[in-house]
């Protein structure tokens, strides 16, 4: 996995492949027994810019704080982002608080002009909520 997240990062690899991006999540919070909420911070060209595990919580839910997420976009830099979290049950489907917290977070960051560019729910399989059609502002 540290090899994986050097190569992201050190030749800014543009995530292209929504398939890569979960096999990539799947290692990094797949295995975790409580809820972890993550973002993977973005450039005007997709490419990693930083990967950053920004709340952590119980085996069913992870609080979530849209200020501190802004906060963090902004130290960041960032222009976009994908954010993540694992369920513990591995039922990846996304939740109604789920899809609550992403458009809150999405309507937040277009504020600041960063793009949400999906939110994955780590299980097994994983659910990509913008091929789902469920990112909104």
């Amino acid at each position: 996995m540290a090899i994986i997240e050097r190569r992201m990062k050190v030749a800014r690899t543009a995530l292209t492949s929504p398939v890569e991006t979960m096999l990539y999540l799947q290692m990094r919070v797949g295995h975790l027994e409580t809820e972890t909420f993550g973002a993977l911070w973005l450039d005007n060209r997709h490419q990693v810019m930083a990967i950053q595990e920004l709340f952590h919580g119980t085996i069913d839910t992870a609080a979530v704080y849209p200020r501190e997420v802004v906060k963090n976009a902004l130290r960041q830099n960032a222009a976009a982002v994908i954010f993540y979290h694992n369920h513990p049950s591995c039922h990846a489907e996304p939740s109604s608080a789920d899809r609550t917290l992403t458009t809150k977070l999405t309507r937040a960051l277009g504020l600041i002009e960063v793009r949400v560019l999906d939110h994955i729910v780590v299980g097994e399989p994983c659910v990509s909520m913008a091929e789902r059609g469920l990112l909104h502002a």
